[in-house]
């Protein structure tokens, strides 16, 4: 079995070490015998159409900019056509906020997204920043949150419910969001070095999308799981 992991933008988009994420999943992967292969994509290069898991991190204004600008027409729609064919992809903090119609930049001003799930960022006068838990399909996740803007996913299902800090709005207790096997999210630190299962939640898609597999096997995550309770800890959970 093999794998083909895309980061995309990397050189742009890797505020709080989102590129770990992609590396998680590597090397979970490898631990398993199964073959990856890693690679990226950048401004100007074509979307690789044979990706198996796809990652969109964070970042700031100007390289949002570069991003958007890059993205518009044949490789806006080639992402849109992965994703609606039930392709795996993580997008992260700014990442999440660039696929929908609108979002905020830094200054505040609203900005035309990548329409690509119907996800709006409006302003607002709180950044919502520290450490988060939320519930995801039983299982509590942690991380760190640092974002503006209040996120609303309008009829997508919310990837989880927040715990403990404040999630896409600080309003609805929703916490990211869910289409397909798209996985939307604010949790940076990265996302899957304190939550694995997500992390195998990944990697089993993208491999029943490929093989005739129905589990994958368990993995010592001890030191994962003391990160996870040192953060539910702290924050009362």
């Amino acid at each position: 079995m093999k794998l083909k992991i895309l980061s995309m933008y990397p050189d742009l988009l890797n505020m709080y070490g989102d590129i770990g994420n992609v590396k998680i999943l590597k090397r979970r992967a490898e631990k398993r015998g199964i073959e990856t292969e890693l690679c990226t994509l950048s401004a100007g290069q074509p979307f690789p159409v044979d990706a198996d898991i796809v990652m969109l991190g964070a970042g700031q204004d100007f390289e949002m900019h570069i991003v958007l600008e890059d993205m518009r027409g044949e490789k806006k729609e080639a992402l849109r056509a992965y994703i609606e064919d039930g392709g795996v992809f993580l997008a992260v903090g700014t990442g999440f906020q660039l696929l929908g119609t609108a979002f905020v930049s830094g200054e505040g001003e609203a900005r035309e997204g990548l329409g690509i799930l119907p996800v709006v960022t409006e302003p607002s006068d709180v950044r919502f920043v520290g450490n988060i838990a939320a519930e995801i399909d039983g299982v509590r996740a942690v991380g760190f949150e640092n974002h503006a803007g209040c996120t609303r996913i309008g009829n997508l299902k919310p990837l989880g419910h927040v715990l403990s800090g404040h999630g896409n709005n600080g309003e609805d207790g929703n916490e990211g969001a869910r289409y397909k096997n798209t996985v939307c999210t604010f949790f940076h630190g990265p996302f899957l070095s304190k939550n694995p299962e997500q992390a195998d939640k990944l990697l089993l898609s993208a491999l029943q999308r490929k093989y005739e597999i129905d589990a994958l096997e368990s993995l010592d995550d001890t030191y994962e799981y003391r990160a996870k309770e040192t953060i539910l800890s702290k924050l009362g959970l």
